[in-house]
């Protein structure tokens, strides 16, 4: 009996895991159920036993990276200085990279999964409040000064940065942008253009330090 119930665990882990790679590989829209099963080495019905529809694959997988996301984002509360945002940001496209899929198709998924619809705008709005997170832990390290009226849409445009980067970078090199070999340097040029949306209100050292991660960072991972 312990057995029986430990199995269907383990392949609807397969399952989800397998799927995973495959929609980041060639976008949720280009995978069927039938390729995921026959990736697999498994029938089709014993694929549909653990997940009856593809919207299902989909919602579990969302459901996976939004909790690694809600662990992710208390990070953001230990921040205090440039070098903290810098590894808390790359942290973050990191996971984001881990399920591109989501972002890669992220308009088509909202119109066609309302999961994903009602559950997605939680996402931005606690990407918005760990970004201001960041803020005042810079600017309680005395690294930072923005007034109260600025903070607010400098968030939200590190948000959108966030949200759309890997957008920018596919659209910017199609053939290659979401390829592992350049995963590298493309977040590390994401977590640098976040961050450049502070240079107006960072102190001397804390932009000179930012100029130096990059430089650090972009040019050992290949980046432009």
């Amino acid at each position: 009996m312990a057995t029986r119930t430990k199995k269907p665990r383990r392949t609807a882990e397969r399952i989800l895991d397998t799927t995973l790679e495959l929609f980041n590989r060639f976008g949720e829209p280009n995978v069927s159920t039938t390729l995921i099963s026959a990736e697999l080495g498994i029938s089709p019905g014993n694929l549909y036993y653990h997940y009856p529809a593809k919207e299902e694959l989909i919602t579990k997988l969302y459901d996976r990276y939004d909790l690694a996301l809600t662990e992710l984002l208390r990070a953001a509360d230990d921040v205090s200085d440039v070098e903290d945002a810098w590894l808390f940001f790359h942290m973050l496209f990191e996971l984001i990279w881990s399920y591109r899929f989501l972002y890669r198709d992220l308009n088509d998924l909202l119109s066609n999964n309302r999961h994903l619809e009602s559950h997605f705008q939680f996402v931005l709005q606690r990407k918005a409040r760990a970004v201001q997170a960041v803020l005042d832990g810079i600017a309680a390290g005395s690294g930072l000064t923005i007034e109260t009226r600025d903070a607010e849409p400098v968030a939200t445009a590190m948000v959108v940065v966030l949200t759309y980067w890997l957008s920018f970078e596919y659209v910017r090199d199609p053939r290659r942008a979401l390829e592992p070999e350049t995963a590298s340097a493309a977040l590390s040029r994401g977590a640098y253009h976040v961050l450049c949306l502070l240079l107006p209100y960072l102190d001397e050292d804390q932009r000179e330090h930012l100029h130096s991660l990059a430089t650090r960072y972009t040019t050992t991972t290949g980046g432009d």
